[in-house]
């Protein structure tokens, strides 16, 4: 059963039942323009269009059957997770969201869904994962900047969060956020080939040295784009550390905790973060639908020359056994 671990999925149900909600989220707002909705958040800026394949799960069955995957955890598009809204309106936000994600995974039984969580608020985010986990959710997909633009997964007013994360053992995918401060990023497309790897590893190289992996160790933290820079620059956070004994965390003792996608793109990458992590920390992951991701990630796999048993790990074992999937089924 080969599995994509990192893909986004967005029902049309909940598309619907939104609009028709709409009196009972007051800082929340969905249009539709020419079939692709845009949302308002708070009264800031619209986000992107919504890509039509996040919803189509026919086209999603078809790419799916010609990459030869089986089976694929799907969080929800990060732009539309609301994090910008008040606490108890992002709560209920999430937790419509969910109750569509929910149904999804029943109606196609080849897709496991990921929580949206409201991690503008710990305590708010915790209740929320609690029930999800509740009703059947593995864990939650959510964004590296908890304020929608700023904000550090490590503030302490979010450990309530880590704490249910933990004592669950929820899978936790960190994902980047489109948005980036840093204007430098805005040419070239540069905002997905560039801000998308800083974005993660800064938010995650500030729970290494806050020592948020190991206090909460329960959590299954999966670090996405294959672990941004972190692999590659593990050696100088740990000299980082050494300079100031004492003052923070251990980063590696974290950092050898955590779970890492295989959005990498270069067969040598994929090598040398299997070197680094072992091959008992990586997982397949596309990034569906977005053209930024891997739409062909077995052939980035295949095309390490990696051992069979390392291969197998990848694309079967280790997300068999993260996120408990027991026999095999393919798509339907």
């Amino acid at each position: 059963m080969i599995i994509d671990t990192h893909a986004h999925h967005v029902p049309a149900s909940f598309l619907e039942d939104a609009l028709a909600r709409a009196g009972q989220f007051p800082s929340a707002r969905l249009t539709i323009e020419a079939d692709k909705p845009r949302f308002q958040f708070a009264g800031g800026t619209p986000t992107r269009p919504m890509m039509p394949a996040m919803s189509d799960v026919p086209r999603r069955v078809s790419w799916m059957t010609a990459q030869g995957l089986d089976r694929q955890v799907v969080g929800g598009w990060l732009d539309m997770f609301g994090y910008e809204l008040p606490a108890r309106e992002g709560v209920a936000w999430s937790t419509l969201f969910n109750h569509h994600m929910h149904a999804a995974a029943r109606d196609h039984q080849i897709l496991l869904p990921l929580a949206s969580v409201p991690m503008q608020d710990g305590a708010a985010a915790a209740e929320v994962l609690q029930e999800a986990m509740r009703t059947g959710f593995c864990g939650a997909m959510i964004g590296a900047q908890p304020r929608g633009v700023g904000g550090n997964l490590d503030d302490a007013r979010l450990d309530p969060f880590w704490q249910a994360a933990s004592d669950l053992g929820a899978v936790v995918l960190v994902h980047p956020m489109y948005a980036c401060p840093d204007v430098r990023v805005n040419d070239f497309e540069m905002i997905n080939a560039v801000a998308r790897v800083t974005d993660v590893t800064i938010a995650v190289a500030r729970l290494l040295y806050s020592g948020h992996i190991l206090r909460y160790s329960g959590a299954k933290v999966i670090v996405s784009t294959g672990g941004g820079a972190l692999p590659y620059m593990l050696g100088r956070l740990k000299r980082n550390a050494a300079i100031h004994p004492g003052k923070w965390a251990d980063p590696e003792a974290g950092f050898r905790r955590l779970y890492f996608d295989s959005l990498v793109f270069e067969p040598a990458a994929l090598r040398y973060l299997v070197d680094m992590v072992g091959a008992d920390r990586v997982l397949l992951g596309s990034d569906y639908p977005f053209p930024i991701g891997d739409l062909e990630p077995l052939t980035l796999i295949r095309n390490t020359g990696l051992p069979d048993a390392a291969v197998d790990a990848i694309c079967q074992t280790n997300a068999a056994r993260l996120f408990h999937f027991q026999g095999a089924a393919g798509p339907r």
